[in-house]
């Protein structure tokens, strides 16, 4: 079971920036990929990015491409998302997910596809919340 802890979430005003890190508890050589989602009030939960652990691939929603970055660390076990330009509409409580690396998985994911449905990811961490005052 992989524990992911997210951490770097609190309050900036509009036009600021932040990084969110997400750590897990184990080797990620288990892991196929690891991702960003957040969930505002009242909203779905909202695909964000993803990156693709052995290629270091990554994929973002339109929503925040060109504004937010996301990176890893292998040596941590740990994967960053690095959030600029960031607007009110941003508010809402991130989570780290990973989808567990399998035969399977990897010939799934080829062609540039890549997992960003909720249900396509295994494990979530607790979530950090983020509030961009105007």
């Amino acid at each position: 079971q992989v524990q992911l802890v997210e951490s770097g979430g609190g309050s900036v005003q509009a036009g600021g920036s932040l990084r969110l890190s997400c750590a897990a508890s184990e080797r990620t050589s288990n892991i196929f990929a690891m991702g960003w989602f957040r969930q505002a009030p009242g909203k779905e939960r909202e695909f964000l990015t993803t990156i693709t652990w052995s290629t270091g691939s990554t994929y973002y929603a339109d929503s925040v491409k060109g504004r937010f970055t996301i990176s890893s660390d292998h040596a941590k076990n740990t994967v960053y998302l690095q959030k600029n330009s960031l607007e009110p509409e941003d508010t809402a409580v991130y989570y780290c997910a990973a989808r567990r690396d399998s035969p399977t998985t990897r010939s799934f994911y080829t062609g540039g596809y890549y997992p960003h449905k909720r249900y396509e990811y295994n494990y979530w961490g607790q979530g950090t919340q983020v509030t961009v005052s105007s």
